[in-house]
């Protein structure tokens, strides 16, 4: 699940991972959609885990940051 927060307004989410070979793979899914669907999320990254922001334009989530993160959640369960 990811996580809203307020000021700025954006949603997180922190994903973990066993080895950091897995980080890169995943890394390079996230590239691909962010030139695709035009959504870059404030990253970083460590050892053992991935946190992504993304920052909200509207007070709400919309349809496209809702379809991204769900995307990215796939990746992160793909391995």
């Amino acid at each position: 699940m990811w996580n809203q927060k307020e000021s700025p307004l954006r949603i997180e989410k922190r994903f973990e991972f066993e080895r950091y070979s897995k980080i890169s793979k995943f890394m390079e899914k996230i590239e691909k959609l962010c030139k695709e669907r035009n959504i870059y999320p404030n990253t970083s990254f460590g050892k053992n885990f991935v946190s992504l922001s993304i920052f909200l334009d509207n007070r709400e989530i919309s349809d496209k940051e809702k379809d991204f993160s769900k995307d990215i959640d796939k990746f992160y369960l793909e391995d």
